[in-house]
């Protein structure tokens, strides 16, 4: 089933519309829908499609070729001859092209960049002497995020400047796939996100027939299915000391978020961490966060950016034992008395992509130009204070408190983040309040009575986009 991804296909057709030459470049981690979005632009369309695969060069040579010759000849036999190099099929390739408008797509390109390490070269030399009368339209597909960013956009790739447009593929937003899952409600919705995220191969796997609870125990606490078993498989096809990562992510996601705590917790060297924190960003798994508005420094935090690696760390490692022994029933009853305070980040994360949205639609008191949380002290009680999210454009910021909890919001909420705005320097603040649960009455009168003042509740957030 395909979802979602009409911008990219948007572009992706714009692209193709002009009939010149060009080299889209799609990149993006594993299971995040990356192959999905090509073949439903290519499914209507002439196009060669070709996976490399972790193999020998003489091995992925005869695939693609086999792969050149199916579609020229239109012949689904198996025994066609091969090119005697890669160089040679390229220059076929692109002959035909100088005749019509076709697509070739390179998955996995990664793979065949390292079999053949001459590739990118001889890549680089066929665009080179075709572009210009060349009516091809060359996909650059793959899964490995630093080689992808190195290899093929970086400064010294040989195909550095040859690109036409860049796709880097990330996670649906919650508002993109709540529509899909309107099976549940959105109070489950929201707690399923939570546990997945946004990768199209994580979500897919719910069953809409059975309950949350069921899907829970038998998608994610079952050791047997697909979900248990990925965050680990993920880590282990990505990198080499999987058990190192593994240690890092774990000390993460238990609240070691500086990166001294992080060493001094699986006692490794802080170089030693610092490398691996930088891979486990670039797969999107752990991200930096900066209190909004300052430099990257001492203050700079660590957290597991990535659902299902966050709900996998926190609960199942120290469950593992019982799971193994077939207590679904029993962790499941125990990790439900703790989802309101793990949906807590998750919900501020919703929070941003609403303020986005409406950001795009020019709804909000002005145009913010970013986003993030910040914390520090307040030089007045000499306490550590956070706000969940600034929104900010020069001296304008909105001043935002989320609150996922079963009670409605009261006015010492907003008493309490009235008094956190006077810590950052804007000249002019509105505040927003969101909760899942909707506020008192006395909340919302006092909200009345101050035009800079915002009460926004998950239900709206769910029916607005």
């Amino acid at each position: 089933m395909f979802i979602g991804r009409k911008e990219e296909l948007s572009k992706l057709e714009k692209l193709y519309r002009t009939d010149r030459f060009q080299m889209p470049v799609i990149y993006g981690r594993r299971r995040i829908g990356k192959t999905a979005l090509i073949n439903e632009f290519i499914k209507d369309k002439p196009a060669i499609s070709f996976t490399a695969i972790e193999s020998s060069q003489n091995k992925n040579l005869e695939n693609f070729s086999r792969s050149i010759l199916k579609f020229e000849s239109q012949s689904d036999s198996d025994y066609l001859p091969s090119f005697r190099t890669f160089q040679e099929a390229l220059e076929y390739v692109f002959s035909l092209s100088l005749k019509k408008r076709f697509i070739l797509v390179i998955d996995e390109y990664p793979y065949l960049a390292r079999a053949d390490k001459s590739f990118s070269s001889v890549l680089q030399a066929a665009t080179d002497k075709y572009k210009d009368k060349s009516g091809l339209f060359l996909i650059l597909c793959g899964s490995s995020m630093s080689f992808m960013e190195e290899q093929v956009l970086g400064y010294e790739s040989p195909l550095y400047g040859r690109r036409t447009a860049q796709f880097k593929i990330s996670p649906f937003s919650f508002f993109e796939i709540k529509d899909y899952m309107n099976s549940f409600s959105p109070y489950d919705t929201a707690l399923l996100y939570g546990i997945s995220g946004g990768t199209p191969q994580y979500f897919l796997q719910y069953d809409k027939d059975i309950s949350v609870e069921e899907n829970i125990k038998e998608k994610l606490l079952d050791t047997s299915s697909y979900l248990f078993e990925e965050p680990e498989n993920l880590l282990k096809q990505e990198v080499r000391e999987a058990a190192l990562y593994n240690a890092v992510i774990t000390a993460v996601a238990e609240g070691s978020t500086k990166i001294s705590e992080i060493a001094s917790k699986i006692s490794e060297e802080t170089s030693t961490c610092t490398n691996c924190l930088k891979k486990l960003m670039s797969l999107g798994i752990i991200k930096k966060e900066t209190p909004f508005g300052e430099k990257q420094g001492r203050k700079s935090l660590y957290v597991v950016e990535d659902n299902l690696f966050r709900f996998w760390y926190r609960f199942i490692p120290e469950n593992i034992s019982a799971l193994q022994n077939g207590m679904e029933d029993v962790i499941y009853r125990k990790i439900s008395e703790q989802f309101n305070s793990y949906m807590g980040y998750v919900f501020e994360e919703i929070c941003k992509q609403y303020l986005w949205l409406r950001n795009r639609q020019g709804s909000l008191p002005f145009i913010f130009t970013g986003l993030g949380r910040w914390w520090g002290t307040d030089s007045r009680t000499r306490t550590q204070e956070e706000i969940d999210i600034i929104a900010a454009d020069g001296s304008n910021a909105l001043i935002c408190e989320c609150k996922w909890r079963n009670e409605p919001v009261g006015t010492d909420v907003l008493d309490k983040l009235s008094e956190r705005s006077t810590l950052v320097n804007y000249t002019s603040t509105w505040l927003f309040i969101f909760s899942k649960s909707g506020f008192t009455e006395s909340c919302r009168n006092a909200a009345a009575e101050r035009p800079n003042v915002f009460l926004v509740s998950f239900e709206q957030m769910y029916e607005e986009f």
